[in-house]
């Protein structure tokens, strides 16, 4: 692969085990996940002071079962909380593709915590919450089924494998996906 990611772009090209290697960095979290991450600092503080307290009630044997039963409650949403946390500082890891000709491989990495408010997306705040990387192996004939597809909100780089329509370079601007199908067309034709 001899052609450079267009220029400003993020995007890295290195070598694997003999093989050339594309990193796409996903994109950033905005800065509202740090004002979440921040609010839940302060909460776990709270938190532990009203879980101690509790805790201490109970030991004491004058907690009775609702006292138990908030406990078990308070006790599943400081995980959750503290999972959150986790999320909110968690670095990023970039998606992955290794051209191992004939084949492509897929990872698709860990995005970071995006949090948007609005109706319409709470279906992809669940997604950035509970991230699933997942990777993928492209055969020669799967690649046949590579498109750049334009929609409403942009280009989108996809890949049938099976039933699944699967989306390449999801954090990358449409010039570098449009450079990156150009790429692979080369690379896999």
């Amino acid at each position: 692969m001899s052609s450079n990611p267009p220029q400003g772009s993020l995007i890295k090209i290195d070598t694997l085990n003999g093989h050339q290697r594309v990193l796409i960095p996903h994109s950033n979290g905005g800065v509202m996940r740090y004002f979440i991450g921040i609010f839940l600092l302060f909460w776990m503080g709270g938190w532990f002071m009203g879980f101690t307290s509790a805790l201490s009630t109970i030991s004491s044997g004058e907690g009775g079962a609702f006292l138990i039963f908030w406990l078990g409650a308070w006790s599943l949403g400081g995980l959750f909380a503290g999972y959150m946390i986790y999320r909110v500082f968690q670095k990023s890891i970039p998606e992955q593709l290794l051209l191992n000709r004939p084949s492509l491989s897929l990872d698709t990495g860990v995005p970071p915590l995006k949090m948007d408010f609005g109706i319409r997306i709470q279906k992809d705040n669940w997604k950035s919450i509970l991230p699933m990387r997942k990777r993928f192996e492209f055969t020669a004939s799967e690649l046949k089924t590579m498109e750049l597809r334009e929609t409403d909100s942009g280009n989108r780089l996809t890949v049938d494998k099976g039933s699944e329509r699967v989306e390449i370079a999801v954090g990358a601007t449409e010039i570098e996906r449009e450079w990156l199908f150009g790429i692979l067309q080369r690379y896999y034709s």
